[in-house]
């Protein structure tokens, strides 16, 4: 029987390198999440924030990759990201969040999310 690890297409906090095999990683500085609380109303005007698409989600948890450089501003919601091999962060409502691409992590959605988001080409 296959293992239910190999069934995600995409590597996750759960899969080869917790189980002792050597991943390939970027350094931790291209890995850094970074976020700005509360942003002014006029620098989410500049970035066209209301024009970008919303993603909503209930409270659950999900392994996740980030296949490109996402952008969002939460305007509900708080979760928490667990980056593979890194430190827990919480997010919540007001904060304006870039996820670099290649960032493998787990969710933990602990309030229903919505999120405004960009991805970058």
């Amino acid at each position: 029987m296959r293992s239910p690890l190999l069934a995600y297409p995409y590597p996750t906090p759960f899969s080869e390198s917790h189980f002792g095999v050597k991943a390939m990683s970027e350094s931790p500085r291209d890995q850094e999440i970074l976020c700005e609380h509360k942003p002014s109303p006029a620098k989410l005007d500049v970035l066209g924030v209301d024009h970008w698409p919303v993603w909503r989600k209930e409270v659950s948890a999900f392994p996740w990759r980030y296949d490109k450089t996402e952008t969002c501003y939460v305007s509900r919601g708080r979760f928490r990201i667990i980056p593979a091999g890194g430190e827990p962060r919480e997010f919540k409502r007001g904060d304006l969040i870039t996820f670099p691409a290649g960032l493998s992590c787990a969710w933990e959605v602990l309030e229903p999310v919505e999120k405004h988001y960009r991805l970058d080409p």
